[in-house]
């Protein structure tokens, strides 16, 4: 069994051993490489199109880099253990800007509603990039990170799993979707793997504890999608029955500690989680989406004090959700070569996007068929 505690905030493997071991022996790619491109880019012209129609969102530009005072950059978890790339800049200056490169646009996204004049059931998509340097570099984790960051304005009425929920099932009809149509522009896609699934299952991460008790999260939800291979776990960050939260989450920016035990008749928290597919290639849990409904004043103060981090309160970001000068929303995350990965049926973030990796990585990619782009 694993250590619960060390699989919090931990993503990747860990070991080139163990990779070696989860990589499919007998892979074959489904497509040549300049297929896949191609593929790649009438999946993203998909997502992009048919998101932004089914959530009210218009594309917007997003940065790669923002001030370090400004609080706007994501830290990802609550432990400190990735720290974003750190640089002076602007040349001829009494004191230069202290730059910081995104690792996600999650708060960005919210400051830029009030940019964009955004009004309740309107919203945001960005084509975001960054690099998250303390990964542990796998098949299905990089330095480099491409993401739809979106974001949308909600009512404080819309606060609610139901909005959550609906949200969800937008989502997963556009990705679904996007599937289907790349199977349909290049018929080498189809078969061999069971189709992808029509509805994704709902799950609150107290009731997958209850199902695996013994297990670490990531091992939980490996068994869960066996049986049920798109799934939404809901209240990652909040502490479960054991002791131990879902997964660590930032206190920050998504709500995992609002109780809502008026809409699930359990001991349930949190307006937020991720999207998990069974991916039949790597045979493992695959990562597609971290969403939520964002923290009020109330809640941002109450998961700060959680996460011993009141001094948050005194940077830019959280000084605007205080003075009520940035609207209630809800927004996330979707992996880009996350999701080109599990629609292609390929075994490696390399085959769909372009990044470094290790000389070991590269070495066991080559002897297993796998065809990692330099």
């Amino acid at each position: 069994m694993g250590d619960k505690k060390a699989d919090l905030a931990g993503p990747g493997i860990s070991t080139y051993e163990e990779v070696d071991k989860i990589l499919p022996a007998d892979y074959a790619p489904r497509l040549s490489r300049m297929d896949t491109q191609r593929a790649v880019y009438a999946i993203k012209r998909y997502i992009e199109d048919h998101l932004c129609r089914e959530l009210n969102l218009s594309m917007v530009q997003v940065p790669l880099i923002v001030e370090r005072e400004s609080g706007v950059n994501d830290y990802l978890d609550r432990d400190g253990s990735r720290t974003p790339i750190e640089f002076p800049c602007g040349l001829g200056l009494p004191e230069r800007l202290h730059g910081q490169v995104v690792q996600a646009a999650t708060k960005w996204k919210r400051m830029a509603l009030t940019q964009f004049d955004c009004a309740p059931g309107e919203g945001v998509c960005t084509d975001m990039r960054a690099v998250r340097k303390d990964y542990f570099l796998d098949h299905d984790h990089s330095a480099y990170v491409d993401q739809w960051d979106w974001e949308r304005v909600v009512t404080p009425e819309e606060r609610n799993l139901a909005t959550l929920e609906d949200t969800v099932r937008r989502i997963w009809k556009v990705i679904r979707g996007a599937g289907q149509n790349a199977q349909e522009m290049f018929p080498a896609l189809r078969g061999s793997f069971p189709d992808f699934p029509e509805e994704l299952e709902f799950f609150h991460a107290e009731d997958v504890l209850a199902m695996f008790p013994d297990l670490p999260r990531k091992e939980r939800e490996t068994e869960l999608l066996k049986k049920h291979p798109a799934v939404f776990i809901i209240g990652i960050g909040w502490v479960l029955a054991d002791g131990y939260p879902h997964e660590m989450r930032a206190a920050d920016y998504d709500d995992w500690i609002t109780d809502t035990r008026s809409e699930t008749g359990k001991g349930t928290h949190g307006l937020n989680g991720d999207i998990l597919v069974w991916n039949p290639v790597t045979r493992r849990r695959h990562e597609l989406s971290s969403m939520g409904i964002r923290v009020t004043k109330e809640t941002l103060r109450r998961q700060l004090e959680a996460s011993g981090q009141l001094d948050f309160l005194e940077l830019p970001y959280h000084q605007a959700i205080l003075d009520d000068r940035i609207p209630l929303s809800i927004g996330g995350g979707i992996g880009q070569a996350r999701t080109y990965m599990y629609l292609l049926r390929t075994a490696h973030l390399g085959e769909v996007t372009v990044t470094i990796w290790p000389k070991q990585l590269k070495d066991i990619c080559a002897k297993k068929n796998i065809h990692v782009l330099e």
